[in-house]
């Protein structure tokens, strides 16, 4: 059985047992994730594609490690002009494990986040709202006469 996974914005086919390298995730090491952004899923022969997801299927793995990947060279130049000028960088990436493609392990961590989703709203009801803004007063009449008068235009000077 594999299935097709999106794990932070990329897609991986994945099987049970799998090691795979993906961009960095939150976490330490040794803890257990779950991915519910299930694409397409393959049982013996048995097709399922989602629309954009699957519903009720999640992915379960473990983090192993968090790394770096191998050193990536960028390197300019301009052809006669003496430019030339050489960066590099290691991508942060994280070594997972995965431990098991299943049905009904998605409702688990959809309740998780729905619980944890809600706290913060039960919060933010309790909290003091802020005091209204001052209204602005209403304009007198007088206050329309007043208006700046418009700036004259310069007398034009003349050569003699």
């Amino acid at each position: 059985m594999y299935a097709i996974v999106e794990i932070a914005g990329h897609q991986y086919k994945v099987q049970k047992d799998q090691r795979i390298y993906v961009n960095r995730l939150q976490g330490n090491e040794g803890d257990k994730v779950s991915f519910d952004r299930v694409l397409l899923t393959d049982d013996n022969g048995k097709v399922e594609v989602g629309a954009p997801v699957i519903e009720g299927v999640a992915v379960n793995a473990t983090i192993l490690e968090h790394l770096k990947a191998d050193k990536v060279i960028i390197f300019k130049k301009k052809r006669r002009k003496g430019y030339r000028v050489k960066n590099g960088h290691r991508q942060a990436i994280t070594s997972i494990k995965i431990e098991g493609i299943g049905k009904g392990t998605a409702k688990k961590a959809a309740a998780k986040v729905e619980a944890t989703e809600a706290a913060p709203a039960a919060e933010k009801k309790t909290a003091a709202k802020k005091p209204a803004a001052k209204k602005a007063a209403p304009k007198k009449e007088g206050d329309a006469a007043k208006k700046p008068a418009a700036k004259k235009a310069a007398p034009k000077k003349t050569e003699e």
